[in-house]
């Protein structure tokens, strides 16, 4: 009779116990950076960007890894890129934004590696996007707002080209001219397209004729589980694709990061902030 009147006192120990196990495991698994290496094979890609790095940062969400970010720029210090790109979503709708923040991660990013960046769709859902621009570049980033210019290495050319969100101005160039325009300029450059929504890839961007386009986001499908692309997409539908990592379609050539933050009260779940290196080979 003794034993039995312990028994539902240990099992609520026991609930609890296992309760603030999970608690621990998705605080760290929300906050604890993780750097994953990707090496696309690229047909075209002229030699002397054969080894290029690159490190992807995307959908940062407002948040902090570390006072200052201090964290997040070891991680991308220790990639040792030759270009940093961030896919937009620096900033979140539903997060309060201190003072600086968007300045200082500029500033911190672009004295690793030349910095580009694109808005994503929190930028247009904040406002005062013109300003944020504007402080960006004051701070040493290059924001590409559907533009495109060079890069050089080891003697060899490729074009980057960047777009605005389609939350942003309703009469903003669409990535249609942005092509056009640089074949009139290049010819058949070897370009890549920083572009932040990774659900347009499929019908939409890999037509485009970019060799690479590099994308954010999809959260990584927020929950991923084995066999999955992930389970809810940031649409909240079921089950979505192109949410994280190299996919192919239409000749071209898809890249996206899992990102860093989450917007408003979601969260992740095996699916830790993601500092990405791509490291560019000519296949």
């Amino acid at each position: 009779m003794k034993n039995r009147k312990h028994r539902p006192l240990r099992a609520v120990l026991t609930l609890l116990f296992l309760a603030a196990l999970a608690a621990l495991f998705i605080r760290w698994d929300n906050s604890a950076l993780q750097v994953t290496h990707f090496e696309p094979s690229l047909a075209d890609l002229p030699a002397g960007f054969d080894g290029c790095r690159i490190v992807v940062l995307g959908d940062l969400h407002t948040a902090c890894f570390g006072e200052d970010n201090t964290g997040l720029l070891n991680a991308v210090r220790e990639a040792a890129p030759d270009y940093i790109f961030f896919v937009g979503d620096l900033l979140d709708a539903f997060h309060e934004i201190p003072e600086g923040y968007a300045a200082a991660a500029a500033e911190g990013l672009s004295a690793i590696a030349p910095t580009y960046y694109i808005t994503g769709n929190h930028e247009w859902a904040i406002g005062g996007v013109p300003e944020l621009k504007e402080s960006l570049a004051e701070h040493g980033v290059t924001v590409l707002s559907n533009q495109f210019l060079p890069l050089e290495r080891n003697g060899d050319t490729i074009v980057l080209a960047g777009i605005d969100d389609p939350n942003g101005y309703a009469d903003q160039k669409p990535p249609e001219t942005v092509a056009a325009e640089i074949y009139a300029a290049y010819g058949d450059p070897f370009w890549i397209l920083l572009a932040h929504r990774n659900n347009y890839f499929p019908a939409h961007y890999s037509l485009l004729g970019a060799d690479l386009v590099v994308s954010g986001h999809g959260h990584g499908g927020l929950v991923r589980l084995p066999f999955t692309d992930g389970v809810i997409s940031v649409e909240r539908t079921l089950f979505p694709s192109y949410t994280a990592g190299l996919y192919e379609k239409n000749g071209s050539t898809l890249f996206v990061t899992r990102g860093l933050g989450n917007s408003g009260s979601t969260f992740r779940l095996f699916n830790r902030p993601e500092v990405a290196v791509v490291t560019l080979r000519r296949g």
